[in-house]
């Protein structure tokens, strides 16, 4: 029997709201403080500023619909279902450990951990695509504008897709996972349409650190300290200032990702966004992996890694 149980208290410690938005690709509210504030996601009404975001208290409300609540009330909310249900999607989402850590199911029966220390197959699992995009053009003015070279745009894969399905008219991503085989494809908007990035359905984001297979090796020889961002563009540009670095694809750190960390590298620099869910990530990934590994910090005062120049990134790891 497919075993069901899940365990609310852990998800409500170890998901955020902004993990859960970062999920949605709800990333039109705007920072107020330790808040965000925009158009309600929820019941999409017009107002602009009635759903807010306390990233403190990792609680939710609007005004205007009166939804509110935590983590679990936000996706039950959004995907019409029941807590129960919305806390079985996260703990799949996100990777949240079974409970039962002791060692046991309800009920007395052995259980296997939830994260080995050698990562095999695992329910997150994203499988190897059969397909591959077609038409792709890497010449497009919108990577040009982010500066990004070309030799960088062809190792990296990417490139504007003109054809049809949920890409069409985005520049596309390509996501690999350690062994290099290519698991999915991220889109991002060349205008700033909402959602500014697409993910494919079913895509677990959270058991997949991006560019990962690239910064394993360097030179023949095993790479021992990685720089961890969190966007795709953040990593591209870290990788073109010469350090091996991989992506949480979002501001929060998941337990398999965390488990892939511990497993590949002896140390991390940990370098995310400058503004406060960034900050909150920075002490969330300090807390967790220096326990386990060598860690640096170093911040972006109130930018991103992807507005910086080359030398500017140097200039933060050096």
């Amino acid at each position: 029997m497919e075993n069901n149980w899940v365990d609310f208290k852990t998800i409500k410690q170890r998901v955020s709201v902004q993990m859960v938005l970062d999920q949605y690709h709800i990333d039109w509210l705007r920072k107020n403080g330790d808040e965000l504030r925009g158009r309600c996601p929820i019941h999409k009404g017009e107002g602009q500023s009635t759903f807010h975001v306390s990233l403190t208290k990792n609680a939710f409300q609007c005004f205007s619909c009166k939804a509110r609540g935590n983590v679990l009330d936000l996706v039950a909310a959004l995907e019409r279902c029941s807590i129960r249900e919305a806390a079985v999607k996260l703990q799949d989402w996100f990777a949240v450990s079974p409970p039962a850590a002791a060692g046991t199911q309800p009920g007395g029966a052995p259980k296997s951990e939830a994260v080995p220390a050698a990562i095999g197959e695992r329910p997150t699992d994203n499988k190897p695509l059969t397909f591959r995009l077609k038409g792709i053009d890497p010449a497009h003015p919108y990577l040009q504008s982010r500066g990004i070279s070309k030799e960088t745009t062809e190792q990296f894969g990417l490139g504007f897709f003109p054809g049809r399905g949920t890409m069409h008219g985005r520049i596309v991503i390509p996501i690999h996972n350690e062994g290099g085989e290519l698991i999915a494809y991220a889109g991002r908007s060349v205008d700033d349409e909402e959602p500014k990035y697409k993910l494919p359905a079913g895509f677990h984001k959270a058991s997949v650190l991006y560019n990962l297979h690239r910064s394993l090796e360097r030179d023949g020889q095993k790479v021992a300290t990685v720089v961890l961002v969190e966007g795709f563009f953040d990593c591209i540009r870290v990788h073109e200032a010469g350090y091996p670095c991989v992506a949480m694809m979002g501001s929060s750190l998941s337990d398999l990702q965390e488990a892939l960390l511990c497993q590949h590298f002896t140390g991390v620099v940990i370098l995310l966004d400058g503004d406060s869910a960034g900050q909150k990530g920075t002490d969330e990934c300090l807390l967790r992996l220096g326990r386990k590994l060598w860690v640096k910090v170093s911040v972006a005062e109130g930018k991103q890694p992807d507005t910086l120049s080359v030398a500017e990134i140097r200039a933060l790891l050096s």
